[in-house]
């Protein structure tokens, strides 16, 4: 696991929310919302932070000691892979207006659930 997929995955094991839990660690709900879409990692000056409110040490949350072996990876649905495969030919088959529209959609969508996180 990454530095960013543990810090959502302890996130999610201790039942805090991302609002929640940025507003613990003094980070802002864009600065989170990077991590996850972006794949970015927090800045070093925001560790320390990050371990208290999660309660871990930076060994752990950088190593991934002790939390790794908790994380159990998601397995290949193949279901939802053919429903997947399913969805993109129907989008390619929308005209160039409809795309755009699409995409307004998705963006919308993205910033509710951001809204609804906070």
């Amino acid at each position: 696991m990454t530095i960013t997929e543990r810090i959502f995955f302890l996130i999610k094991e201790r039942g805090l929310s991302q609002n929640a839990f940025g507003k613990a660690a003094g980070i802002a709900p864009s600065t989170i919302s990077d991590w996850k879409r972006k794949g970015h990692n927090p800045s070093a000056d925001k560790i320390m932070d990050i371990c208290r409110v999660l309660d871990v040490t930076p060994e752990q949350l950088l190593t991934g000691k002790d939390i790794d072996e908790d994380y159990i990876e998601p397995t290949i649905d193949y279901v939802a892979k053919k429903q997947d495969e399913e969805l993109l030919i129907e989008i390619h088959s929308l005209k160039k207006e409809q795309v755009k529209r699409l995409k307004a959609y998705l963006k919308a969508l993205r910033q509710l659930e951001e809204l609804e996180d906070i």
